[in-house]
C-alpha cells in the first residue's frame, strides 16, 4: 500500500451578522435542488457579465463555485454540496460587494457598488493587464551595443527578442503583472527602484535563476524597465480596463477544489486519456506537486485530497536536486531560511493512458546513465548516438494496486504524449539531443524497460538526398553541404500526430524557436529523419512584419493532423500545416523557409507599453486541442492557457473569435496545462468539461497571500446563464 498523507483543510466561515440582511427574496420560490438563485443589482439597475462566486470551508477541500450573470442581471449556481457559503459580487468596474451567507436553495438579491476611481476598479484587472504598462526599450535601440554601449545585450537583435525574455526569462516560475510583482512598496532601505529590484530577484530559492536573467537583457538596462514600472504604477498609471465577459463567455461554470498545501508546487493535472476522453469518466483527479515529490490526488464526489509519495529507485542522497539552493541565498521574505523546494525527484508532467493509470517524468536516479545507453552497448539507439547523462525518467502509478512502477530511461523527459497506435507509444521530450519513446505494451507484457524504449537523434536532411546518413554536421562545426545537419536543442512540448504518425516537438529557442517532425521510419533509429520549422521572424526580411511571432512552447494537433501551438513569446496561438509547404528538406529547408504553412491568431488582450508588433501582454505556458468537444464549443477548437490572464482562451478556427473563460477568484490562475473528459456522453452541459490547475512556483503570490493553496477548477459551458 502506498503511503498517504491527508491535508488538513477546513477554515472558519466568517461572515458578519449584519450582511444577513442581505439575503432577500428575488422574486422566485426557493430552489431547494443545491442551486442558489438571484439577482446582482447594481446603481443603474442590474449587473451583466459579473461574477457571483460561493466559497465555502464546510468540507474536506476549501471548494468554490463561480457564474456569470445574464443579460438581466440574474444568476443561478448549480449543483453545490450542502454547506453554508459566503457568497458575493465580482466584476469590472465594480468593487468586491460585502459577503453574505447563504445555503443551497436560497434565493439572493445581491448589491454591486461602482468603483471610486480607475485605479479602485483596475485591483481586479488580470495580470496582464497591469503587465502591458511595462515598457521595452524601443525597436530604434536593437541590435542591442552591449554594457559600453546602450546597455543592451548584443544578442538581443530586435525588440521581438527583448520580449521574448520578459516572457520566457521571467514568466516560467508564476505570472507577472499581479500585485505581488509590481508593488515594491514592501521593500526599504534602499536608494532607488532599481536597487530594489536587484534585491528581490536575488532572495529566496529561484533568486539565483531570477538574477540570471537579468544578464540576458543587459542588467541595468533590464533592471531599469521593472523599476520605472513600478513607480509608475506607485505614482497612479492604471491599465486599460478588460471587457465584462459577454455571448457564451457567460455560460461558463467553474467548480474549484483546493488541494495539496500552502508550499505545494502542483505543476499539472490529469483527469482522463487524451485519445479516449470517457476514460476515468467521474473518477479521481490528479496532480503533481514538483516541490514535494507527491502525487497530489482529489475526490471530487467526497471533496476531499490526499498526497502519494513518488518514490526513488536509488537512495535519496544520490539523487541531486532539479531545486539547488546555493550557499548563502537571501531569505526569503515570507519562508525565511527555511528550505521548501528540496524534491529530487521533481515529478513534471503526469499523463493517463486507456487503464487509467497515471505517467509521469520523474527521476528516479542520479544523473550519469546506466553502460547500456552509452558507447560500446548493445542497445540499437545507444549504437546509433550514445547518451552519457539524463534528466528525469519515467513513472507511473495504478489506482488499481495503489502502486507506483519507476522505469529507466537513457533520455532525459519533461512531457510525455501517447499516440495513437497498437503499441500505445509514450513519447517524450526534454532531452537536448534526442527524442524518445517507450513501447508500453512491450513494458507489461516482458517487464524488459531496455527493450521496450529507443531515441534518435534531431538530424535533418540537409542534403536533400532523403534519408539521413552518418557523419553529419555537428553543431558548431563548419558546415558540409554534403552532410546532413544535426540540430539539438531542449525539446519543450511534444504531440504524436494521429494522422500520420509522426512526432512533433516544440523548442523554444534560440529566437524565434522552432517546431521539429521527425519520422521514425520503418526501422529505427537508422530511418528516423526531421525536419525544422521555424515561425515567421521579425528578423526575416522576407517575410511581413505584421505576420510575425516567436517561441513555441506548447504544441498539440487536430484530429485533421494541423499542428497548434502556443508563441508564449509574442502571444499568439498558431497554426501550422506541412502541406502547404513547397520545401521540405535539403539545403532550404532550415527554419525559415515555410511562412506559408503558419497562421498566426494574437491572442485577446493589451500589447505591452510602446510595442507595435501583433501579439498580446499575455503569456501562454501551454496549449491543448479540445479533439472531441469535451467542452461543449465544438470538436477541434484549440485552446491556449492565458497563464498571465488567468484564463483559458479559447479559439473558434472558423471565424477567428475568442471565448475567454476567465477565473476571476481568487486572481493568479495561472495555468501550464489543461484537459478535458467527458463523464457522461449522454449527460448535456453537465456530463463534460475541461480541467486545469492553478500552476505557480509560489501560492502565496495568489490572491490571499501566505496559507493559500493550488487549486484545481472544472470548467463547463451551459446553454445559457440560469441552465441547471
Amino acid at each position: 500500500m502506498t503511503r498517504s498523507r491527508r491535508i488538513p483543510f477546513g477554515l472558519a466561515a466568517a461572515v458578519g451578522v449584519a450582511a444577513l440582511a442581505a439575503v432577500l427574496s428575488a422574486g422566485q420560490a426557493p430552489a431547494g435542488d443545491g442551486a442558489l438563485r438571484g439577482v446582482v443589482n447594481g446603481a443603474a439597475g442590474p449587473e451583466a457579465g459579473v461574477w457571483v462566486i460561493a466559497e465555502t470551508d464546510d468540507l474536506d477541500t476549501r471548494f468554490r463555485k463561480i457564474v456569470v450573470t445574464g443579460d438581466d442581471g440574474r444568476f443561478l449556481v448549480p449543483d453545490l454540496p450542502a454547506a453554508t457559503y459566503r457568497v458575493w459580487v465580482r466584476g469590472y468596474g465594480l468593487v468586491d460587494s460585502e459577503p453574505v451567507a447563504a445555503e443551497p436553495g436560497d434565493s439572493l438579491t445581491l448589491q454591486a457598488a461602482p468603483a471610486a476611481s480607475p485605479r479602485e476598479a483596475a485591483q481586479v484587472y488580470p495580470a496582464n493587464y497591469w503587465y502591458s504598462l511595462l515598457e521595452p526599450p524601443a525597436p530604434s535601440e536593437f541590435p542591442g551595443t552591449g554594457p559600453e554601449g546602450n546597455g543592451i545585450a548584443p544578442g538581443l537583435r530586435s525588440q521581438a527578442a527583448w520580449v521574448d525574455v520578459t516572457k520566457q526569462g521571467c514568466q516560467l516560475c508564476h505570472q507577472m503583472g499581479n500585485r505581488f510583482t509590481y508593488d515594491i512598496s514592501h521593500l526599504d532601505g534602499f536608494d532607488s527602484a532599481a536597487e530594489a529590484w536587484e534585491h528581490r530577484l536575488r532572495f529566496g530559492q529561484r533568486g539565483a535563476q531570477m538574477s540570471r536573467v537579468l544578464d540576458r537583457f543587459g542588467r541595468d538596462r533590464g533592471l531599469a524597465m521593472y523599476a520605472d514600472w513600478s513607480e509608475r504604477i506607485a505614482a497612479g498609471e492604471v491599465p486599460p480596463a478588460p471587457p465584462r465577459p459577454r455571448g457564451v463567455e457567460r455560460n461558463v461554470v467553474l467548480t474549484m477544489w483546493e488541494w495539496g498545501d500552502e508550499t505545494s508546487y502542483v505543476h499539472d493535472e490529469i483527469v482522463t486519456d487524451k485519445r479516449r476522453p470517457t476514460v476515468n469518466g467521474d473518477g479521481l483527479v490528479y496532480g503533481v506537486s514538483i516541490t514535494q515529490d507527491t502525487l497530489v490526488v482529489t475526490d471530487i464526489a467526497r471533496h476531499q485530497s490526499q498526497v502519494l509519495d513518488i518514490p526513488l529507485r536509488a537512495p535519496v542522497d544520490e539523487v541531486p536536486s532539479f531545486f539547488p539552493t546555493e550557499p548563502g541565498f537571501q531569505p526569503s521574505p515570507y519562508w525565511g531560511e527555511e528550505i521548501i523546494f528540496d524534491a529530487p525527484g521533481n515529478p513534471h508532467n503526469p499523463m493517463m493512458d486507456a487503464r487509467g493509470r497515471v505517467w509521469m517524468t520523474s527521476t528516479i536516479r542520479g544523473r550519469d546513465n546506466p553502460d547500456w545507453c552509452k558507447a560500446g552497448s548493445t542497445h540499437p539507439s545507444a549504437q546509433y548516438f550514445p547518451v552519457e547523462r539524463s534528466g528525469r525518467q519515467i513513472s507511473y502509478y495504478d489506482p488499481a494496486t495503489e502502486s507506483f512502477t519507476l522505469v529507466d530511461s537513457c533520455y532525459g523527459t519533461h512531457h510525455l504524449q501517447f499516440a495513437e497506435d497498437d503499441s500505445d507509444t509514450l513519447w517524450f521530450s526534454g532531452d537536448p539531443n534526442v527524442v524518445g519513446w517507450l513501447d508500453t505494451q512491450q513494458l507489461d507484457d516482458t517487464g524488459d524497460e531496455q527493450a521496450s524504449q529507443g531515441w534518435c537523434p534531431t538530424v535533418i536532411d540537409s542534403n536533400g538526398d532523403g534519408r539521413i546518413t552518418r557523419p553529419w554536421n555537428e553543431p558548431g562545426e563548419a558546415a558540409d553541404p554534403a552532410r546532413d545537419t544535426r540540430i539539438p536543442g531542449f525539446s519543450y512540448g511534444i504531440i504524436a500526430n494521429p494522422v500520420d504518425g509522426s512526432v512533433w516537438v516544440a523548442r523554444t529557442g534560440p529566437f524565434p524557436g522552432r517546431l521539429l517532425r521527425l519520422d521514425r521510419g520503418d526501422n529505427p533509429p537508422e530511418s528516423c529523419i526531421a525536419e525544422v520549422y521555424e515561425p515567421p521572424s521579425i528578423e526575416n526580411p522576407a517575410v511581413d512584419p505584421a505576420q510575425t511571432g516567436h517561441a513555441p512552447r506548447g504544441i498539440d494537433v487536430d484530429r485533421n493532423g494541423i499542428i497548434w501551438t502556443a508563441l508564449s513569446g509574442s502571444g499568439h496561438l498558431a497554426s501550422f500545416d506541412r502541406s502547404k509547404c513547397r520545401v521540405l528538406n535539403g539545403p532550404r529547408a532550415t527554419g525559415q523557409h515555410c511562412p506559408e504553412g503558419w497562421t498566426l491568431h494574437p491572442t485577446p488582450g493589451p500589447q505591452m507599453k510602446g510595442v507595435r508588433d501583433s501579439g498580446s501582454a499575455d503569456f501562454h505556458y501551454y496549449n491543448w486541442v479540445d479533439q472531441f468537444d469535451t467542452l461543449g464549443l465544438g470538436t477541434n477548437v484549440p485552446i491556449a492557457t492565458g497563464s498571465g490572464s488567468d484564463s483559458l482562451l479559447a479559439l473558434q478556427p472558423d471565424s477567428g473569435e475568442w471565448v475567454v473563460l476567465r477565473v476571476p477568484y481568487p486572481l493568479g490562475f495561472f495555468a501550464r496545462g489543461l484537459d478535458g473528459r467527458i463523464d457522461d456522453p449522454d449527460g448535456g452541459w453537465k456530463g463534460r468539461g475541461l480541467w486545469a490547475n492553478y500552476g505557480s512556483n509560489v501560492n502565496w503570490h495568489i490572491e490571499g497571500g501566505k496559507g493559500r493553496h493550488s487549486s484545481v477548477i472544472q470548467f463547463q459551458l451551459r446553454p445559457h446563464p440560469l441552465a441547471e
